[in-house]
């Protein structure tokens, strides 16, 4: 069982690292328009999209981002916490 739990924390963590990686192409002109963009995009604004329906960018920073990894990381720690017990 500590097996699986460690599986999907190093999921998770990889998880946020593409997260992490979608806000840095933004700071590049066209990088989410590549292919590599489009491919990331596909995967992370479907986990996005409803921190961005409950926080609304404040002016042009969108802090949703910030929300869905510590989201992310609170999973991480709740994966651990229940494996643990195993």
């Amino acid at each position: 069982m500590a097996m699986i739990g460690n599986l999907i924390n190093q999921l998770l963590f990889l998880y946020s690292y593409v997260v992490i990686a979608y806000i840095l192409m933004s700071w590049f002109p066209n990088a989410r328009e590549s292919s590599i963009g489009q491919f990331i995009a596909s995967l992370v604004e479907p986990y996005l999209a409803p921190f961005r329906k409950i926080i609304p960018p404040l002016g042009m920073i969108d802090i949703s981002p910030i929300v869905a990894i510590l989201a992310l990381r609170f999973a991480t720690n709740g994966v651990t916490a229940i494996f643990s017990m195993f």
